[in-house]
């Protein structure tokens, strides 16, 4: 088969592997799309060292075309999105329910090989089925939905609330979707890019502008999201957290990524500061969601290259170019 593979920090390129097999509770996938994403970025830039040489995507949905033994869930044919959780099960934080937590966390496409090629192999209790209407091609747009919905869970937001997102890439525009339907009052976005700020006007935004401190809400704002992993803007955001208010981060930051907090703020006005990690206990309802129409694949998809032009994807993708892009094996 045909595969991306980061071979070292800064080098990855398309060659021929070995087609996967499945093992006894495993399927193996024919790759419709896969999604690059942050953390495609952090592999690409060595940050996961010892997983390298790997087959990066984990954001990927496709048609199942083998079984293992003991797979009787699924039947060659069925199109699925895959969840690339991976967690152990056993240590304190999977006993506790918080997988994503995981002492020995792993993922398909950053420890193990991903999607970013034509097949990929899955555990069955990973993959869940898409109904006919869902075309394959779009539903590596679940994953990146998966995180957001747990973004949410982490909020368990309030009716009502004004709400304000750092960026408007593919997770901020997600994170404005999800706000409305959360019941918030008005959404905010803040962002450097005109073209993608025009996008979350198209979404029906309350607000847009280059800097927050154009959109001018006396008091601040109920709950502020970032989106960016940036520090100018975590460190705006979290002077901009109303009275009583949630800052959420939920960018992928660099590891050496610092931002100031004030103490006495957070202890007086009862702020809370809080972080969502990836998927936990998301995925379904993101599909759910995702069929049901919450999101317009040819609004948030910019880009469809095929899977030989995976270093220009990723090139595009670091340059911050477009929103989502993907590859099509």
């Amino acid at each position: 088969m045909r595969a991306a593979i980061v071979e070292a920090p800064g080098k990855v390129s398309v060659t021929s592997l070995p087609d996967p097999a499945p093992g006894p509770r495993d399927v193996v996938v024919a790759v419709a799309a896969c999604g690059l994403c942050g953390t495609d970025l952090h592999i690409l830039r060595g940050e996961f060292a010892p997983t390298l040489p790997i087959v990066p995507g984990h954001e990927f949905a496709g048609e199942v075309v083998a079984l293992g033994a003991e797979v009787t869930e699924l039947a060659v044919g069925d199109q699925v999105a895959v969840d690339p959780s991976l967690p152990c099960h056993e240590c304190r934080f999977c006993r506790a329910g918080r997988g994503n937590l995981c002492d020995r966390w792993a993922a398909i496409g950053v420890t193990v090989p991903g999607g970013a090629a034509e097949y990929a192999v899955a555990p069955v209790a990973n993959c869940v089925r898409l109904p006919e209407h869902v075309d394959a091609r779009d539903a590596a747009l679940i994953e990146p939905l998966s995180c957001a919905v747990r973004g949410y869970d982490v909020l368990s937001g309030t009716l009502g609330a004004q709400v304000l997102i750092y960026g408007s890439g593919t997770m901020g525009l997600m994170m404005l979707e999800l706000a409305k339907r959360t019941g918030a009052a008005t959404v905010d976005v803040v962002d450097v890019n005109p073209d993608r700020l025009a996008t979350a006007h198209l979404l029906g935004v309350s607000g847009t502008a280059a800097t927050a401190a154009a959109l001018d809400r006396d008091g601040g704002w109920d709950v502020v999201v970032d989106a960016t992993g940036n520090a100018a803007a975590i460190q705006d955001g979290l002077g901009r957290v109303a009275k009583g208010g949630t800052f959420l981060q939920f960018g992928v930051a660099d590891y050496a990524t610092t931002a100031v907090i004030e103490p006495y703020r957070i202890y007086n006005q009862e702020i809370t500061v809080t972080g969502s990690m990836a998927v936990l206990h998301s995925f379904e309802r993101a599909a759910a969601l995702f069929a049901s129409g919450v999101l317009d694949p040819a609004v948030f998809i910019s880009d469809r290259l095929p899977l030989e032009r995976y270093p220009e994807a990723m090139e595009r993708f670091a340059a911050g170019l477009g929103r989502k892009i993907v590859v099509c094996p």
